[in-house]
């Protein structure tokens, strides 16, 4: 694809569709996991005087991934709120593609730059 195809429409439209796409899928899964959680666990009582953290099975990527596929409902949130989380993420990154496509490398280094702030602060630094 030749950078002529990348016109600024064209790449606000592929932007849209992509933030549209990631946001509807996120919320599809979430609701997904919450039908599963409250299929299992609907009936019980919170027990608001005692804080529970997040348990260790929600607290990494693959633990995450690993309890989606074994249906527990709050991996399957979880697994939905980092596709939230990822939607923007991924938008930088096509933006980054799209303005190193069409040439524009002060925009392509700027967006680089932003995309490393982004991982950065979801991987590396500390809470």
């Amino acid at each position: 694809m030749s950078a002529q195809d990348w016109g600024d429409q064209r790449i606000e439209i592929i932007i849209g569709a992509l933030l549209r796409t990631g946001v509807t899928l996120a919320a599809a899964v979430v609701f997904c996991g919450a039908v599963v959680y409250f299929a299992r666990h609907g009936g019980g009582v919170p027990n608001y005087a005692v804080f529970h953290g997040e348990p260790e099975n929600l607290k990494s990527v693959s633990a995450i991934v690993h309890g989606a596929l074994g249906m527990s409902g709050s991996a399957i949130i979880q697994l939905g709120l980092l596709l939230l989380i990822a939607t923007p993420v991924a938008r930088v990154l096509f933006s980054a593609i799209a303005f190193a496509l069409e040439r524009d490398y002060l925009y392509t280094f700027i967006t680089l730059i932003v995309l490393g702030i982004l991982l950065y602060s979801l991987f590396l630094a500390s809470g």
